[in-house]
């Protein structure tokens, strides 16, 4: 398989929210919004790396626009982790950037793939 940046950069962030949320847990912040987190961040690579594998065109649009739908769903928890003082303004804006930086790449990789199958 070819070396994907879009796969790689959304495997680091989700191994530094897992190593973040792993943080709160010791320091025990709300279980419930680490649960949410992990979910949503670990999921945005995961998709991306499935549609590797996708059946077709319109498997792969739809695994990607999954990915981006958690990466909107990412950027609520981590907003919500910020304003509650879970996590520090230092940590919150690296990852909330990082977050940023794989959604836009997903809209231009969805918009490129639409655009060369329509």
């Amino acid at each position: 398989m070819a070396k994907s940046i879009l796969r790689e950069k959304a495997k680091d962030f989700a191994k530094e929210i897992v190593l973040t949320c792993r943080d709160m847990k010791k320091n025990k912040k709300e279980s419930v919004l680490i649960n949410q987190i992990l979910r949503s961040a670990t999921s945005i690579g995961a998709n991306i790396h499935e549609a590797q594998y996708a059946q077709g065109t319109k498997d792969f649009i739809s695994k990607l626009e999954i990915a981006q739908k958690e990466c909107f769903e990412t950027e609520y928890w981590l907003e919500l982790l910020f304003e509650t003082e879970c996590i520090p303004e230092e940590k919150y804006k690296k990852l909330h950037n990082d977050c940023g930086t794989i959604r836009r790449m997903l809209i231009s990789s969805l918009k490129t793939v639409k655009a060369n199958n329509t």
